[in-house]
């Protein structure tokens, strides 16, 4: 087949993604889930899938405007539970369904006031644990009759609770998914027989998991729901008979996934040891996997050697299944109670994006992408789906792993995109591409990247870099440290240092280089759209360009603590160091910003703030605010002009 284009960003935008997965105990059915998109109403479909392992067919539960999501099988394999949105468009929350026979697409069994979060099976099956937000207090709904809506910041919010709800009290209502499509104000609605197992006062659940006699829960807690106490996590013991919540004595910042043993004696969770203190004392910042005995209240086991960050997916009698990055790979692997590694399913070069795996770990389903590949659903090793099969007839970039070093003798890795026809005695424009974060990385997989058409670029004439700077994970504790008190200024020697390799293999015009980012990537670009005059063009997505305005407003100020080391009040000069806006009398690269009107995480005064000083310095920029959008691109018309508007501004300025 005669390959003449690469990808278009519509192409890109609609490719078929798996987005999770799992397997029943007894590896007969496998349920997926996957993302299409819905051009006419803008939307992003999500749709729960079938795969039966003997007959190898592939089948839907639910297809257009009736969408699914995170299914996960009972134990027992006869039920197949999901979630699905319920209710109008602003106002839908996400319930739980259960397909119980071929006859039901979905049979709704919860009716929370605000929506599901995340659930499990009881070990026994008989029903179902869910965390969801508490209803809004009648204190509040009295408040809002009497008065205009208005909210007290850091006191008005609402926690998650745990809940648990028996089969079968739900299971004699025969109410499908599709019924809740029509409008019908005669409809009955389901009752919601759900019983609350937490106090909302006591504190916020953000994981759990529960133990295989179904006698306790192990659950993972913050304060509050708010963001700001993301790192102020415990870990406590629920007792199902008593109600008794026992809070264990561990310190240090917990990720939400916790496992228990199959014997129900030890839990195996993720964990920064000091938390917030991490990055001040520069000890590890890696999520270290630790086993805690229940009974002897202490620390069996702390897994020290990997020097990566893992996270704990679930405890199988083969060993606890997790995973983690290492540097460009996300692996997946089995460890045992000793500490022993067993890596799974590793190649050269590979990206796992969701693993589900039995109890007796004789059954494992995976979503994997490999290098200049992308993702696919496998059962035990046997690829099951294809939806990369447009590559056939298009156009790749060859992605490669490059590595430089800084003046200051730091190694960065890299990922460089090139066209199939790459001629080394041509000289390239050459675009930058940061990745967010910056705890995060590039990896040589295709489109990863929703919001920079790396594809386009490529077919316009450009080489595309992604840095993974300084900060990045998976290259070892000192590395993801290294940016501590150094935002910006060490990100900046690092892109730089990588322009500057490029430029000595003699293949990139010095003088046709644009850079881009988003989140934090947004911010390095920011940074260097003010402290050099090096590009020829820059694109600043949902960026901080004061760290002093995102501290004041964004919803996570403790992030900023953690690597700033202070709150700008008590460390002033660090904040403006690193601040793109402390150095606007220098700036002279024509920019474009783009922004979402609803991002909490950096609010948009940043980006005002950047573009009011880029056109008082009578510097070319471009400042676009999406409406309705916050810090991510939820719907596909959004990551099209995000895209369109990027390829448009490089072509203009550095392509002229």
């Amino acid at each position: 087949m005669n390959k003449e284009s690469y990808m278009s960003i519509e192409e890109v935008i609609s490719l078929p993604t798996i987005e999770s997965i799992s397997i029943s105990e007894n590896g007969e059915y496998t349920a997926y889930v996957k993302k299409t998109t819905d051009w006419k109403d803008n939307e992003f479909r999500y749709h729960t899938w079938i795969y039966e392992s003997k007959t190898k067919k592939h089948y839907p539960i639910t297809t257009d405007k009736s969408e699914s999501m995170t299914p996960k099988w009972s134990p027992q394999n006869d039920y197949l539970a999901f979630t699905a949105n319920v209710g109008e468009k602003k106002n839908c929350k996400k319930q739980i369904f259960l397909r119980t026979s071929d006859e039901f697409n979905g049979i709704q069994i919860t009716n929370s006031a605000e929506g599901i979060n995340n659930f499990k099976w009881s070990p026994d099956g008989k029903g179902i644990y869910y965390t969801a937000l508490e209803p809004e207090s009648e204190e509040i709904k009295k408040r809002k009759e009497t008065y205009e809506d208005f909210k007290y910041v850091d006191k008005d919010y609402k926690n998650n609770c745990l809940y648990y709800i028996e089969l079968s009290r739900v299971l004699y209502k025969d109410i499908q998914l599709d019924d809740f499509l029509k409008k019908d104000d005669n409809k009955e609605e389901v009752v919601d027989n759900s019983t609350k197992l937490t106090n909302p006062e006591d504190f916020n659940v953000i994981g759990f998991d529960i133990s295989p006699d179904g006698n306790r829960v192990a659950l993972v807690c913050t304060p509050t729901s708010e963001m700001k106490y993301y790192m102020d996590t415990t870990v406590s013991l629920l007792s199902i008979s008593s109600k008794k919540i026992n809070r264990l004595n561990i310190e240090g910042y917990f990720y939400s996934n916790i496992a228990f043993s199959p014997g129900g004696n030890k839990i195996a969770y993720s964990k920064t040891p000091l938390g917030r203190e991490a990055y001040r004392k520069k000890v590890t910042e890696n999520q270290l996997l630790e086993i805690y005995d229940i009974e002897k209240e202490e620390v069996l086991l702390r897994l020290k050697e990997l020097d990566r960050s893992i996270m704990v997916s679930k405890w199988t009698n083969c060993g606890i299944l997790a995973y983690w990055q290492d540097k460009s790979n996300v692996v997946i692997g089995l460890i045992s109670e000793a500490g022993t590694i067993n890596t799974l399913y590793q190649d050269d070069i590979c990206f796992f994006h969701d693993v589900s795996i039995s109890s007796k770990g004789d059954n494992i389903a995976y979503i994997k992408a490999g290098k200049n590949s992308y993702f696919e659903a496998y059962v035990n090793d046997t690829k099951i789906t294809n939806e990369s099969k447009i590559y056939e007839s298009k156009k790749l970039s060859c992605k490669e792993l490059i590595t430089w070093k800084t003046n200051g003798g730091l190694e960065i890795e890299g990922i460089l995109s090139k066209p199939v026809d790459f001629n080394p005695e041509k000289k390239y424009p050459l675009l930058v591409s940061t990745h967010g974060g910056p705890a995060w990385a590039a990896f040589p997989i295709h489109n990863l990247d929703e919001l920079f058409p790396i594809e386009q670029f490529i077919e316009k004439g450009f080489i595309v870099l992604e840095p993974n700077y300084r900060g990045s994970s998976g290259y070892g504790n000192e590395f993801l440290t290294s940016n501590y008190k150094n935002l910006g200024i060490g990100d900046y020697e690092d892109v730089i240092s990588g322009v500057d390799n490029l430029i000595e293999k003699g293949f990139v015009n010095k003088d046709k280089v644009g850079v881009m980012g988003w989140s934090y990537g947004g911010y390095i670009s920011a940074f260097c759209s003010t402290y050099s005059n090096r590009f020829k063009a820059i694109s600043v997505c949902g960026g901080i360009s004061n760290w002093v305005t995102n501290y004041a407003n964004t919803d996570m100020p403790s992030f900023i603590i953690q690597y700033l080391g202070n709150n700008p009040w008590d460390n002033p000069d660090i904040y403006s160091k690193a601040s793109p806006i402390t150095y606007i009398k220098s700036a002279c690269t024509p920019t474009l910003i783009q922004h979402g009107e609803n991002d909490n995480r950096v609010p948009v005064p940043n980006a005002f703030e950047l573009y009011r000083g880029l056109q008082d310095r009578n510097v070319e920029s471009e400042l676009v605010i999406i409406n309705g959008l916050g810090h991510c691109a939820e719907k596909p018309g959004v990551s099209r002009i995000i895209m369109e508007q990027n390829l448009e501004w490089f072509s203009k300025y550095i392509l002229d």
